[in-house]
């Protein structure tokens, strides 16, 4: 959307303990309608939910297949999109900005591992400011940070990881699956914004409890639509003669 990128980075601006900025993640064009059509202002892509909704498994999604998945999110809804894109299926920097712009969205999130492998993270973050020299301002992007998923859940290091991510140009840090008692701190080490992700089955933190333990946004990776498809599931085996 015209003017999208400008409004995604201000929804992350000003924003107070208790109200972090919540993207719901939409898999495909009708789940994006709903979720726009719930008032949220943006939302942004789960790669694991999109590639279940191709029939894929998470992280085995041809690149052309992800970002046709987000074309078509991007053109059902008339609010800003951002996806998931996960270590940029070894496009160059260049390459990977413009398959997003083409796409239409507005934002990306990159990982830090591959195969469940940390990268080295200075060659990551040589690699993020090539990104974001690439897509100067016309992209808004996330840094993940798996220390907690895919290393030894250290909040210093997740620290350390971050600060070289927003030095190289990150609009926001995501310590995935960081514990709710660790993310005082990680505020308090960590520059700009922060996203943390939100579990849907009640055994977490609330969006609102997130944000007030210094989470700016909050997001839900596939939950939303692994939710979904358990819902059909129970309700399919209730149409069986």
């Amino acid at each position: 959307m015209r003017g999208g990128v400008e409004l995604f980075r201000s929804l992350h601006r000003g924003r107070v303990p208790g109200d972090p900025l919540v993207l719901p993640g939409p898999w495909d064009a009708a789940s994006a309608r709903a979720l726009a059509a719930a008032g949220f202002p943006a939302l942004a892509t789960p790669s694991a939910g999109v590639a279940a909704s191709l029939g894929y498994e998470d992280g085995a999604t041809p690149a052309d297949e992800m970002f046709a998945a987000v074309a078509r999110i991007v053109r059902a809804v008339d609010v800003p999109v951002s996806a998931d894109v996960e270590g940029g299926y070894g496009l160059t920097p260049k390459e990977l900005v413009e398959r997003l712009l083409e796409a239409g969205a507005v934002g990306c999130n990159l990982e830090d591992s591959e195969d469940g492998v940390l990268k080295d993270p200075r060659r990551h973050a040589e690699w993020l400011a090539e990104v974001r020299a690439a897509a100067a301002d016309r992209l808004f992007v996330n840094a993940r940070v798996d220390v907690f998923a895919h290393g030894d859940g250290d909040p210093e290091r997740a620290i350390e990881r971050a600060a070289l991510y927003v030095a190289a140009g990150a609009d926001c840090v995501y310590p995935i699956m960081a514990p709710a008692a660790v993310l005082p701190l990680l505020r308090s080490g960590i520059q700009g914004p922060v996203n943390v992700l939100a579990r849907l089955d009640g055994e977490g933190p609330s969006p609102t409890a997130l944000g007030e333990l210094g989470a700016t946004r909050v997001t839900f990776g596939p939950g939303l639509q692994r939710w979904t498809a358990r819902a059909l599931a129970e309700r399919a085996v209730t149409l069986k003669p």
